[in-house]
């Protein structure tokens, strides 16, 4: 009896499981609009999936947006319908199935079912990421699961935000790095630290800056500023005030000489040199000259932002596919968490501002939609 009580418990667990997975799995991507002061929803057709009737609303994350009626918080699912009915006071978003919000004054974890969950003490209440969220007690940071389990005991004065599975760390004025079970990858020993690619960090070592690859440090000679790496196996350093190339070994591929630089992608990177942005290649030579009052890194759509007195956008070859008359930001606050602050095209759409308000346009540069809205977030699932 025993026995079957349990298999019915997991089976049941099994099947919620399943029907996350399949919501988040079906769910199309929409974007966050305000028309008339009022929020609704567009697919990437440009159409409303759902019309514009909140006072507020959120932007999606795992399949559900926090949306507010009658002054208080719930979610709905991509065809409009309240999942979770509005009774929190305030809600955040979706992450490893776990939500934040607030009721009663007091903020707390909800599944999906909008069930609250009980939690191991912490003196604040943390947004999930990377499948772990925070828990404080006096001075000293710990992590949980999803599952409301201690992964790791408070023990750390500071850790970062995590970034694909890895979180820089503080204790006693010396950083290193974690994994998200809690695991330290890299010593905490260093002055500085940034972030974990391919086994390895930049950090400084006293006065020395250098990388830390395999849990070796590798000196960069005469080098003030390392900047994280991106996409590719190099990244940007300064020295003498000029800044280069080097890659994982901590070797110059690009001698510093220019004046700013932004990481490569498709094996081209925006450079300053006299006070105009142009694209080096990976011998660091000009394939753009510059000329650009500002560039941005090309996307994955092989399109790439730069600026004049306004912001278009050029291909590999220079040509221009869409004239310079908008402006771009991102979402700082829902990309950073997803671990994305891409500027331009992401997914075949780039976010802008006109004269006329906030829209998306294509790589041929048509308006998606032929709308613009008073406001206009990232397309999220």
């Amino acid at each position: 009896m025993v026995c079957s009580n349990y298999n019915r418990a997991v089976m049941k667990k099994l099947v919620f499981l399943l029907f996350l997975l399949t919501q988040f799995a079906n769910a199309q991507e929409l974007a966050l609009v305000r028309k008339d002061g009022k929020f609704g929803y567009i697919s990437k057709s440009g159409e409303f999936a759902i019309q514009p009737k909140y006072k507020t609303a959120k932007n999606f994350s795992e399949g559900l947006a926090a949306a507010e009626e009658n002054g208080k918080w719930g979610f709905i699912d991509a065809k409009g319908e309240w999942v979770i009915p509005a009774t929190f006071d305030d809600a955040k978003y979706f992450a490893n199935g776990i939500c934040v919000v607030s009721k009663n004054k007091k903020w707390v974890y909800i599944n999906a079912k909008g069930e609250i969950l009980t939690a191991p003490a912490s003196d604040k209440v943390y947004d999930f990421e990377d499948g772990v969220a925070f828990i404080r007690q006096g001075d000293k940071v710990g992590l949980i699961n999803n599952k409301m389990e201690v992964v790791l005991e408070p023990k750390y004065d500071v850790i970062k935000s995590f970034q694909k599975g890895y979180a820089r760390v503080k204790n006693s004025d010396f950083w290193g790095i974690i994994d998200n079970t809690g695991k330290v990858v890299v010593e905490i020993k260093y002055e500085e630290v940034g972030n974990f690619y391919k086994n390895t960090t930049w950090a400084k070592s006293g006065k020395t800056f250098g990388l830390v690859n395999n849990g070796k440090f590798i000196v960069v000679e005469g080098v003030d500023k390392i900047w994280d790496f991106n996409v590719q196996d190099v990244t940007y350093a300064r020295k003498n005030n000029k800044i280069g190339f080097i890659n994982l070994e901590g070797k110059w591929i690009v001698e510093p000489k220019f004046d700013k630089a932004k990481a490569f992608v498709k094996n081209l990177a925006p450079v300053a040199s006299g006070g105009k942005w142009g694209y080096i290649n990976l011998k660091g030579d000009f394939v753009i000259e510059p000329k650009y009052d500002d560039a941005e890194i090309f996307s994955k759509d092989g399109l790439a932002p730069v600026k004049d007195s306004k912001w278009g956008f050029i291909d590999e070859t220079e040509v221009k596919v869409i004239p310079m008359q908008y402006e771009i930001s991102t979402n700082a606050g829902i990309m950073a968490m997803f671990g994305s602050d891409e500027k331009g095209f992401i997914n075949g759409l780039a976010r802008v501002k006109s004269d006329k308000g906030w829209g998306f346009i294509k790589p041929d540069g048509q308006v998606l939609g032929n709308q613009w809205f008073e406001n206009a977030e990232l397309f999220q699932k």
